[in-house]
C-alpha cells in the first residue's frame, strides 16, 4: 500500500484559491508533473484538494475533452458557466461536467466570507467528440454512491471504464474493495488496511479495508 499525505506536498493555487495537487498524471502533465504527486489510474489523471478564499473564485476558464468532477467537502460553491449557470453546491454535493468535443467554460465561486473545501478530479474521456453534459449528485450519509463511470445509461453516471464512488461514511462504517484502487480520504479519519489515517491522505492499494473512525468522506477511483 502506498500512502501520500497533503503534508508531503507543496502549497499552490491560483486566482482566489489555494490548493495542493495530489494526482498529476504524466500523460497530461508530462515534464510539468511534480515528482511528489501520484500517477492516476485508468483514465483518471488529476486530483487537487482546494480551499477557496472568502469570496474567492477560479475565474471563467474553458475545458475541452476532459471530464471535471467537483466534490464539495466544506462550505458552498456557486457555479457559473455555459452548463447549468446558477447551480449552487452544498457540502457533500458532487458536480460532474463532461466537456467532450463541444467544450464548456465555468467559474466556481465561494459565496461566503469563510474558506471552503472542494476536491477536483479530472478523467479523460474514452470517446472523443462527445456533447457536453452536466450532472449533480447528493450522496446520502451512510451510503457509497457511484458518481462517475460504468455502463452507458440514460439516467446514470457518464459512462467510462474508470469509476468513481463517494462514500459519506458514518462512524464505524466499513467498506471494502478488491483490486487496484486509488482512495482519497477528504474528511474525517479512518483505519485503512490497519493504518490510522487522517483527512488529506491518498492511498493506492490492491485491496482496501476501510473503517471510519468518525464521520468521514472517502473518494474511490478504480477500473472495471
Amino acid at each position: 500500500m502506498d500512502i501520500l499525505t497533503l503534508e508531503q506536498l507543496p502549497q499552490g493555487g491560483f486566482a482566489g484559491l489555494k490548493e495542493k495537487q495530489v494526482v498529476t498524471d504524466s500523460r497530461v502533465f508530462g515534464g510539468r508533473k511534480n515528482a511528489l504527486t501520484s500517477e492516476g489510474i485508468g483514465n483518471f489523471v488529476y486530483l487537487a484538494d482546494a480551499n477557496f478564499l472568502p469570496y474567492g473564485e477560479t475565474g471563467m476558464h474553458p475545458h475541452r475533452e476532459i471530464d471535471v468532477i467537483s466534490v464539495m467537502v466544506k462550505g458552498r460553491i456557486s457555479h457559473a458557466g455555459s452548463l447549468e449557470h446558477g447551480q449552487s453546491l452544498e457540502a457533500g454535493s458532487v458536480q460532474v461536467q463532461r466537456a467532450g468535443g463541444e467544450g464548456f467554460a465555468h467559474n466556481e465561486i465561494n459565496p461566503d466570507e469563510t474558506p471552503n473545501q472542494m476536491i477536483q478530479l479530472w478523467v479523460l474521456p474514452e470517446v472523443a467528440g462527445q456533447v457536453a453534459g452536466y450532472q449533480v449528485y447528493e450522496p446520502v450519509e451512510g451510503e457509497r454512491t457511484r458518481i462517475y463511470g460504468g455502463a452507458a445509461s440514460e439516467s446514470g453516471p457518464f459512462s467510462s471504464r474508470t469509476m468513481i464512488d463517494v462514500l459519506s461514511a458514518t462512524k464505524g462504517q466499513q467498506t471494502q474493495h478488491e483490486g487496484e484502487v486509488l482512495a482519497y480520504l477528504s474528511s474525517g479519519s479512518a483505519t485503512i488496511n490497519g493504518h490510522e489515517l487522517s483527512a488529506g491522505t491518498l492511498i493506492r492499494t490492491n485491496k482496501l479495508e476501510f473503517i471510519a473512525n468518525e464521520q468521514s468522506q472517502l473518494i474511490l477511483v478504480f477500473t472495471d
